[in-house]
């Protein structure tokens, strides 16, 4: 189930960055991202989060990008402890 969740979240994350949709970008990386960080796969959902949010560079108080932040900064924690 987890596997058909994730390759629903990354087609979702795809599909953005083909339509340019930074903002719809960032909500699919986000989900994504979380889904990784369930499985224990927090490199990889750093991988995927940190280079869409490094896209911003104004809005930083919207709940999408507040969210995004807290999970990076979550992910942050165990950077390089493997995952």
């Amino acid at each position: 189930m987890a596997s058909e969740a994730e390759a629903l979240f990354q087609q979702a994350l795809d599909l953005a960055r083909h339509q340019k949709a930074l903002s719809w970008e960032l909500r699919s990386a986000t989900s994504l991202a979380r889904l990784l960080r369930q499985e224990s796969r927090r490199d990889h959902a750093r991988a995927v989060l940190a280079p869409v949010y490094g896209r911003f560079s104004e809005g930083f108080e919207c709940a999408d990008l507040v969210e995004a932040k807290s999970l990076l900064d979550d992910l942050d924690q165990s950077w390089g402890r493997g995952g």
